[in-house]
C-alpha cells in the first residue's frame, strides 16, 4: 500500500478554492477505484471527487463546509498502487460525468458472459424503510447512475440491490456483481409489510412467447429519457376544453388562399404554436427548467413539436423564437421541420434548444393525452382531436344548442416548480386564445 495525498482539485481557470460539501467515505473506511470520496462545491457547479485507486481513507484534514484552496491536501489515503495524478484527474463534474477506463474490463466481461447461464438464487433483501423515508436515491453517485443508465436500470431497481458501502451506500462492485448475477430483482415490486418497512419478494413472470424485436438505438434513448423524466419530475396533469370553431372555420376558409400567396400549407400546428407562444409570454415561469435548487426561466421561447418518424419513433424538432415570428414564417418553419422528419434529414440544430413542447395527439385520433415532460423542461401540452358535437351556447335569445368544434387540452407539468395555479392558468389561457381567434384576420 502506498500513501497518497488527495488534493483539492482545480475546477476551472478562474476557480481558486472549493467548499467541501460532505465526505462520503469516513476515516478508516475502504473504497474502490472510482468510488466518490467527497463532494466539492464552487460558485459555479458542484463536483464529485473519485478515488484514484482502491484503498483506505487514513485521515481527513478538513471537515464539511470548510473552504479549501485549490491544490491543498485535504486527505491522506492508502492506495493499492502509486498514482501519479494531477488534481484535475481527481475531478468528475456531476453534469459531465462519463464512464472511466476502469469500467471497461468489467463491462467487457459482462458482455461476454454466457447468456444461457442461469441466475443464482438471491435471498430476499431487507430494506429498513421506504425510499421516501431513507432517501436512498440521494446516495447514488454519478458513477453508479452512469453505469445504471448504460444497462437500463431504474432507480427503484438500484434501491433493491444489496449495498456494502458506508452507510448503506451502493458501491460500483455491488452494481457490477448484481448485473453479472442476472439482475434478479429486475421485475420485483416492493410490498409494504408495515408503515416503515418494505420487502422484495421473489417473483417470476411468464413473459410468454412471440416475435422478439430488439429496440433500435433511438428507441432505447427514448425509453431512457422517458423513464428518467418520470423519475425526475412529479407529473401532474391539468385538463381544459376549448371551443375551436372560430379557428377551424377561419383556417378552412383561408388555407387555399394562404398556400397560393405564400407557397406554404396552412395546418393547425402553426396556429397552435402561435397561441402557445402568446400564453408563455403571459406566464413566463412555465418556460423554465430546474437546476438543483434554482429555477431557470428561459429568455427565448422555443417550441418543440413532437413528431413521428417513419420508423415509428418520436423526435422533437424545434421552432426557435416562436414568439417573434408571424404566421407565414411559423407555417414555413413547421412545414420544413415536418418534411425533414419524414425524410430523416433533421440536423442537430433542428432538435436542440426546446423550452416548451407540444404534442398533437389528435393527429392519431386521441381525444386527450397525458404526455411525459421533455426534460429539462417543466411542462408539455397535449392537443386532442378536434370533434364536432352539440354544445349549449349563450346567445342574445338565451341558451341554445349548436354544433361546435371542440378539443381537449391536457398539460403535464413538473410539480416541483409548477403549482396548480400556474399550470391551470396557463392551459386555460391557451384555450382562451384558441376560442377568441379573430375570424376577420387577414392572411
Amino acid at each position: 500500500m502506498e500513501k497518497f495525498d488527495l488534493k483539492m482539485p482545480k475546477m476551472g481557470e478562474s476557480i481558486t478554492e472549493g467548499t467541501i460539501i460532505n465526505w462520503l467515505i469516513s476515516e478508516g473506511d475502504s473504497f474502490e477505484e472510482g468510488d466518490i470520496i467527497l463532494e466539492v462545491a464552487t460558485d459555479k457547479v458542484d463536483n464529485e471527487v473519485p478515488a484514484p485507486a482502491s484503498g483506505t481513507l487514513v485521515k481527513t484534514l478538513f471537515k464539511a463546509k470548510d473552504v479549501v484552496p485549490v491544490g491543498e491536501v485535504i486527505a491522506i489515503l492508502e492506495v493499492s498502487e502509486e498514482k501519479k495524478l494531477n488534481s484535475n484527474s481527481n475531478l468528475k463534474s456531476k453534469e459531465n460525468f462519463t464512464l472511466s477506463a476502469v469500467e471497461v474490463p468489467q463491462k467487457e466481461k459482462l458482455r461476454n458472459k454466457n447468456k444461457n447461464q442461469s441466475a443464482p438464487q438471491y435471498s430476499v433483501p431487507s430494506v429498513s424503510s421506504p425510499l421516501g423515508k431513507t432517501d436512498r436515491a440521494s446516495f447514488f453517485s454519478s458513477l453508479i447512475i452512469s453505469i445504471a443508465k448504460e444497462h437500463h436500470i431504474s432507480f427503484e431497481e438500484l434501491a433493491r440491490i444489496p449495498a456494502t458501502g458506508n452507510e448503506g451506500r451502493l458501491r460500483k462492485s455491488d452494481l457490477f456483481q448484481y448485473i453479472e448475477d442476472g439482475r434478479p430483482y429486475k421485475f420485483a415490486q416492493p410490498v409494504q409489510q408495515d408503515p416503515t418497512a418494505y420487502r422484495i419478494p421473489q417473483l417470476s413472470f411468464d413473459k410468454g412467447k412471440g416475435k422478439i424485436i430488439e429496440m433500435d438505438r433511438m428507441r432505447q434513448m427514448i425509453a431512457d429519457h422517458m423513464v428518467y423524466s418520470k423519475h425526475t419530475s412529479p407529473h401532474v396533469t391539468a385538463y381544459v376544453e376549448a371551443d375551436m370553431t372560430n379557428m377551424v372555420n377561419w383556417r378552412n376558409a383561408n388555407k387555399k388562399a394562404f398556400q397560393e400567396k405564400y407557397g406554404e400549407r396552412l395546418t393547425f400546428t402553426p396556429l397552435f404554436v402561435e397561441a402557445v407562444a402568446k400564453a408563455i409570454k403571459d406566464f413566463p415561469n412555465i418556460n423554465a427548467s430546474v437546476d438543483g435548487n434554482n429555477i431557470i426561466v428561459k429568455e427565448d421561447i422555443n417550441i418543440g413539436m413532437a413528431t413521428a418518424l417513419p420508423s415509428g419513433n418520436l423526435i422533437v424538432p424545434v421552432v426557435k423564437n416562436a414568439d417573434t415570428k408571424d404566421l407565414k414564417v411559423l407555417a414555413s418553419n413547421v412545414n420544413e421541420l415536418a418534411a425533414k422528419a419524414r425524410d430523416n434529414k433533421l440536423g442537430g440544430d433542428d432538435i436542440k434548444g426546446s423550452t416548451f413542447t407540444i404534442s398533437n395527439v389528435g393527429t392519431f385520433g386521441s381525444v386527450m393525452g397525458t404526455p411525459i415532460i421533455n426534460q429539462p423542461e417543466v411542462a408539455i401540452l397535449a392537443l386532442g382531436i378536434i370533434k364536432k358535437r352539440p354544445e349549449v351556447i349563450e346567445s342574445e335569445s338565451g341558451d341554445e344548442i349548436a354544433i361546435r368544434s371542440m378539443m381537449y387540452l391536457s398539460l403535464s407539468f413538473d410539480h416541483r416548480v409548477v403549482d396548480g395555479f400556474l399550470g391551470g392558468s396557463f392551459v386555460r389561457r391557451v384555450a382562451d386564445y384558441f376560442e377568441q381567434f379573430d375570424t376577420n384576420r387577414k392572411i
